[in-house]
């Protein structure tokens, strides 16, 4: 009987997207198993490739825009116009636009000189949601991943026309360190659109915006954040959630996925009126997950990192609990393998191991990605056919 292989990867950040890690895991996979049955089903976190990801799977066409990127220079985004008009449930409501803040804020876009999330800024998400109205969207789908700001989402409100005022009554500048000065929130200047276009979030269900495990210091330092920073970081969206909290109502400091992106889950669900969903539910849905499992004898996945944070809303993991319910084994491949890594284990992951087969630096690890995940899929498959042979020859022996 051939073996049924579901390919569910993330992307890794920086270098390879969920579609080309599919790619590089069936490549592998076909070196040991060349009559192996393989399924790519992608599963993009929310983060770069994430809209064009649903284009590819649910059918719909890619729009190039310019909008201001994090460090306040423009950048080329895009959104996506999804086919059927209404997402997976085919409600012909009109075109949903689906989005990546990635695509207009991501990491990617900050050199690695210029990483402080003190200044960095979501207003190209804004601008972005903006060009999506402007072609029409009767509702949007945003997925947060990937990013390099830790504004709580400022950047983005101010560019659909709310307003963050300091002490005098003006505007406060761009970045998480302009929110220590915030003093009130006048949303009455807001895109009138938003109030009849449903916004979705495709987001991090565990991470929030303050408190031990907020964004500013769980995050804060991939964004080039030290220690000093992150306190002070810290200290601002604190500021920012009591200012919302006062002006808004909403209290968003430890509402889950409130830390989405840098705190934009916080800015898009207080200030737009969004509805934050955990992403994997989200591109599940799309994909439809369950039944592509219903017809697999083995999944891989992979993610750049598994490590404690996995077990908190990573793709690996949750993979791993939805094909554990089917008691279904799965294999995690993944550029590094960090602290807390039995966390993810204990969700359902039943092995996992690091692509990387020499010592090399983080640039020729990201380079040569494409290599290493082909070669450690096919001697990952060559392990199992081992394995196998030993069960045979047990039961042969009994």
């Amino acid at each position: 009987m051939r073996l049924r292989v579901l390919i569910a990867p993330s992307g890794f950040k920086e270098s390879l997207g969920a579609d080309e890690v599919a790619d590089c895991i069936a490549s592998g996979v076909r070196r040991a198993v060349p009559d192996a049955l393989i399924h790519k089903a992608p599963v993009p976190d929310g983060g770069e490739g994430f809209a064009q990801a649903l284009v590819r799977t649910v059918g719909g066409t890619l729009h190039d825009v310019t909008v201001t990127g994090p460090v306040g220079e423009p950048v080329e985004a895009y959104f996506g116009l999804l086919d059927p008009p209404g997402g997976p449930a085919g409600q012909d409501t009109g075109p949903t636009a689906v989005l990546e803040m990635a695509a207009a804020a991501g990491l990617r876009h900050v050199p690695r000189d210029r990483r402080d999330p003190l200044t960095t800024t979501t207003r190209g998400v804004g601008e972005l949601i903006a060009a999506a109205l402007d072609a029409g969207a009767a509702r949007v789908l945003v997925g947060c991943g990937d990013s390099g700001t830790n504004d709580g989402g400022a950047g983005m409100a101010q560019a659909l026309g709310v307003r963050l005022l300091d002490e005098a009554g003006e505007e406060i500048g761009a970045g998480g360190g302009e929110l220590a000065r915030l003093k009130s929130v006048d949303v009455s200047g807001l895109d009138p659109r938003i109030a009849t276009t449903p916004i979705d979030v495709a987001c991090n269900w565990a991470n929030v915006l303050t408190g031990p495990r907020g964004v500013a210091r769980v995050f804060g330092p991939q964004k080039g954040a030290d220690e000093a920073t992150v306190v002070r970081l810290e200290e601002a969206l604190e500021r920012y959630a009591d200012v919302i909290q006062a002006d808004v109502g909403v209290d968003v400091r430890t509402a889950p996925g409130s830390g989405a992106s840098g705190g934009l889950g916080a800015g898009l669900s207080a200030l737009l009126g969004a509805r934050l969903q955990p992403r994997f539910d989200v591109v599940t849905r799309y994909l439809d997950f369950d039944a592509l499992l219903s017809r697999t004898d083995l999944v891989i996945t992979a993610e750049g990192a598994i490590d404690r944070q996995s077990a908190r809303g990573k793709v690996p993991a949750e993979v791993a609990r939805r094909a554990a319910l089917r008691d279904i084994p799965v294999i995690a491949l993944s550029g590094t393998v960090g602290e807390g890594v039995q966390a993810a284990l204990d969700v359902g992951l039943d092995a996992y191991t690091s692509i990387l087969t020499r010592p090399c630096t983080l640039e020729e690890a990201l380079e040569e990605a494409s290599e290493f995940l082909v070669c450690s899929a096919e001697q990952t498959m060559r392990l199992l056919l081992v394995g196998r042979r030993l069960a045979w020859q047990e039961t042969e022996t009994r």
